[in-house]
């Protein structure tokens, strides 16, 4: 009897072993559970991306000559024949070297998950705007070329200010022909693409980019 039972109590204990497994239709693929985890992990992204709330990605030194020439004119009209003509004694020229800093950035404070596009087996990244910033800007007093003829004044710093605004001004419409945007696009890439792949995806999966109706004139209006 005892032998019989032996046998019989294998074959239920195995039975149990067996019903608590659970089986293949219950268990989630192992690709569908690494997209599952990347979808999990676009939160703690947005989280850690938000921590850069002001990303610089780029910086540029320009040196500018700022230059501006007048002269005393004399004008009138003799017997009906009109006179224009300038008095060599009464000119003014002068050359201000100007040096100037800008740096490209991005404000990710508002960094949301509006600015992912996620699917199975892509992730897009639509960068906010860039924006450039002048944190410098001064004249190299020191190195200013004038000449002042003798029948006319020095120029005074009210002068000197309204060149110095003229020569940021043309710093400014400068902007769009260094190509900040574009740097700065690179720049965060090369920043964000690193922690995106720690989610899972690889380089061929990610994509970087700003709204596609942002160009480089945009940049002139954020500059401040």
């Amino acid at each position: 009897m005892t032998r019989k039972l032996i046998p019989l109590l294998f074959l239920l204990l195995l039975a149990c072993c067996k019903g608590s497994q659970p089986s293949e239709e219950q268990k989630e693929p192992p690709a569908k559970e690494a997209k599952k985890s990347r979808a999990d992990s676009i939160g703690m992204l947005v989280a850690a991306v938000q921590n850069n709330s002001r990303l610089y990605t780029s910086e540029f030194h320009i040196h500018k000559i700022i230059t501006h020439a007048d002269e005393s004119r004399l004008k009138g009209s003799i017997l009906g024949l009109d006179y224009d003509f300038g008095i060599p004694a009464g000119s003014r020229r002068i050359a201000i070297p100007m040096d100037a800093t800008l740096k490209g950035y991005i404000d990710f404070r508002d960094f949301s998950r509006d600015n992912i596009i996620f699917d199975e087996d892509r992730i897009e990244i639509i960068l906010p705007d860039p924006a450039v910033e002048i944190t410098s800007a001064k004249i190299n007093h020191d190195e200013i070329k004038s000449y002042v003829a003798l029948l006319r004044s020095d120029f005074s710093d009210k002068e000197l200010a309204a060149f110095e605004a003229q020569g940021r001004d043309s710093i400014i419409a400068a902007v769009p022909s260094l190509k900040i945007a574009e740097r700065t696009r690179s720049s965060a890439a090369n920043i964000l693409i690193p922690m995106i792949r720690q989610l899972g995806f690889t380089n061929d999966e990610i994509v970087v980019i700003f709204r596609k109706d942002f160009d480089e004139e945009h940049l002139q209006t954020t500059i401040n």
